[in-house]
């Protein structure tokens, strides 16, 4: 009898009278991670572009710049991802509780074994992007104060310049212009072009508020376009555009669209002008009414001037008229001279008090100054700084002295040295012994050895022949 499991269990045993079996294909192994890949890639080919409605939960960006949240319903949910690039492109911002519509494909998250929808665009159900994120906006910046009446300030009655931010072809610079030529032609204006609508036109603006808020002498800016659709005026409903107005030196007056078109800007603007002409109209009007005050105030003053000279001229009349009042010129004139008198002697005194007091100052600083410690000490340092100078200069003279004297004894033991006399060419002879020198020719002969002491060196001789 064979062993029960010398077969696999999913065989049958073997029968003589049953027919042959069918063969089954091999089984096929996968890992979890090719599993996962293979359910990816049958996840992907269908639901590679899919719509989902649904609300947000669990909403956060990553420090990646990627936002992961949960789309769910009444009954069920599933992940998603927004990464940072498309997330950027978003008009509104993404928060819970906000019902949306996703745009994207589904795709599985391998090492967890979890499906998502990598959404590509996402808008607001119910709700237009952009309006949501005007409403959005809206309530962040009025929360910081930027909408606050008590920080709007008044145009200048005189504005010195007129910065304008607007773009060099558009129809509002050319109908501002044309306002301030007719009633205004002595006004300077500094205009900063930018792009009004379009990508990078929302920076530009900000660049171009901040540079003429740097501009010296600019009491007022006028940023603004011509209308056109809610697309077209969105560079001034962006933050950027809204905080660089907020944080201008100078007032600034927000001309954007037609009267029916609100923007941010126009909330945040120190003054909104229904379109650029009533812009410019609003700066002269500032300026007009500036010089119509000046002239009401002036016939005011000569009339009020006229009335007192009138008032006085005819109350001294009256007076000169009474009895009492009689040669009073000539009592007003004496006293006059009497009031004369006493005050160019008042002067003198002053003057002469004012005198006595510099010569007693004087005097004291002079006291004060010879007894100053500072001013004795620097006559003490300059004393010892002569000194210093005259020893220095007595021991350069005593070492230039012994120099020159130490030059000429060493120039004369030289003249007289030995050493001095062989270095010119001359030898020493010596007997052979080295215990004479020999002066003479005639004290050697022939055969006798001698030693001649060279300026370098010594050499042993023989003498042939005297």
């Amino acid at each position: 009898m064979g062993d029960l499991f010398s077969d696999p269990f999913e065989e049958p045993p073997d029968d003589p009278l049953s027919p042959e079996p069918p063969r089954r294909a091999p089984r096929r192994i996968l890992t979890v991670s090719q599993l996962n890949a293979e359910i990816r890639r049958l996840l992907e080919g269908p639901l590679r572009d899919v719509w989902v409605e649904g609300e947000i939960s669990n909403c956060r960006v990553w420090n990646t710049g990627h936002m992961y949240f949960t789309l769910k319903d009444g009954t069920a949910q599933v992940r998603a991802v927004m990464f940072r690039m498309p997330l950027s492109y978003l008009r509104f911002k993404p928060h819970d509780g906000l019902r949306v519509i996703a745009r994207g494909g589904i795709s599985l998250y391998e090492p967890k074994g979890e499906y998502q929808i990598v959404c590509e665009h996402l808008e607001p159900h119910g709700l237009g992007a952009l309006q949501l994120a005007f409403e959005q906006l809206k309530k962040k910046l009025q929360a910081e104060g930027l909408f606050a009446r008590e920080r709007k300030r008044p145009l200048p009655s005189l504005p010195r310049k007129i910065g304008i931010v607007t773009s060099l072809e558009g129809a509002a610079l050319r109908d501002i212009l044309k306002v301030l030529r007719r009633r205004y032609p002595n006004a300077h204006v500094v205009i900063r072009p930018a792009r009004v609508q379009g990508e990078g036109a929302a920076a530009d603006i900000a660049r171009g508020l901040r540079a003429l808020g740097r501009v010296e002498g600019v009491d007022v800016i006028i940023a603004g376009r011509g209308g056109g659709s809610a697309e077209d005026l969105w560079a001034f409903n962006e933050e950027i555009v809204a905080r660089a107005i907020a944080a201008s030196p100078v007032p600034v007056i927000s001309a954007v669209g037609h009267e029916v078109d609100v923007t941010i800007a126009d909330f945040v603007a120190d003054l909104r002008a229904p379109t650029p002409s009533a812009a410019a109209e609003m700066v002269v009007a500032a300026h007009e009414d500036f010089c119509s005050r000046i002239d009401r105030l002036t016939q005011r003053l000569h009339g009020a001037a006229r009335q007192a000279v009138q008032q006085r001229r005819s109350a001294v009349q009256a007076l000169s008229g009474r009895r009492g009042f009689a040669g009073w010129p000539a009592r007003l004139a004496l006293h006059g001279r009497h009031a004369a008198e006493l005050t160019h002697q008042l002067r003198e005194a002053i003057v002469a008090r004012l005198a006595r007091q510099a010569r007693e100052y004087r005097t004291l600083r002079t006291r004060l100054d010879a007894l100053d410690l500072r001013r004795r000490f620097a006559v003490s340092r300059g004393r010892l700084t002569t000194a210093d100078q005259r020893l220095h200069a007595a021991a350069h003279r005593a070492r230039d002295r012994a120099d020159s004297r130490f030059r000429v004894l060493a120039g004369r033991l030289e003249s007289l040295s030995p050493l001095g006399v062989l270095a010119r060419g001359y030898a020493v002879c010596w007997n052979a012994e080295r215990t004479a020198i020999v002066r003479s020719a005639s004290s050697l002969t022939p055969g006798d050895r001698v030693r001649v002491t060279l300026h370098e060196g010594e050499i042993a001789c023989r003498v042939e022949e005297t």
